[in-house]
């Protein structure tokens, strides 16, 4: 039986003036270090090739999309943005510090969110619907190698819920311009929803002399 191969990709860089700032739904654009660094990455590592390019519609990832997989048209997906940070878009953890569920929210609780935002357990629910939609996807057209080109949290997420080896979401952490590689058997994963993380991407272009 044929599996199915998922490339999930962290976009580039941001400005360096967000730093440290709660980034999620605000639509920034790579910053000019960020177009360069995927630049030099795509030149001195090998992305994997694939049959469809899915996309975060905000820039940061359409432009990553753009630089990455000039030849693919991107399939841009609503659900796979960043979890919505409401009023603490744009503030660092040491401004929020006195907010009264910051901590609370920060500790991982499913159910504080931020004024106007979007609470754990939501976002969760959120891209892990979307993810499971495009798996079912996949496997009905046949199509059985994809990039997706998402934010650090929408990956980590889906890596802590789906992943094997099981692990909590930060320890799939990863710079930008990197991700997985996960292996889904239609078996396995009608059965028990899991898939199997292979490797770290992208790999040094020598690996493939």
């Amino acid at each position: 039986m044929k599996s199915y191969i998922i490339h999930f990709i962290r976009h580039g860089k941001i400005d360096e003036t967000l730093k440290g700032a709660y980034i999620g739904t605000t639509n920034v654009p790579l910053s000019e270090d960020g177009k360069k660094e995927l630049k030099i990455l795509d030149r001195e590592y090998k992305y994997p090739g694939t049959m469809a390019v899915f996309t975060s519609p905000l820039k940061r990832c359409t432009q990553t999309a753009e630089i990455l997989y000039p030849q693919q048209k991107p399939i841009i997906i609503d659900q796979l943005s960043e979890c919505n940070f409401g009023e603490w878009e744009g503030k660092t953890a040491e401004e929020l510090k006195d907010e009264p569920d910051f901590k609370k929210w920060l500790s991982g609780s499913s159910e504080v969110k931020p004024p106007r935002g979007e609470s754990n357990a939501d976002f969760t629910k959120r891209v892990c619907n979307m993810f499971e939609s495009i798996v079912e996807g996949l496997m009905k057209t046949g199509t059985t190698e994809c990039v997706i080109i998402t934010h650090g949290g929408v990956i980590m997420t889906l890596l802590a819920v789906y992943g094997l080896p099981q692990a909590k979401p930060f320890d799939w952490v990863m710079d930008n311009g990197f991700g997985y590689s996960v292996r889904i058997t239609p078996l396995l994963w009608q059965r028990d929803k899991v898939s199997e993380v292979f490797k770290r991407i992208p790999e040094k272009a020598e690996n493939y002399d």
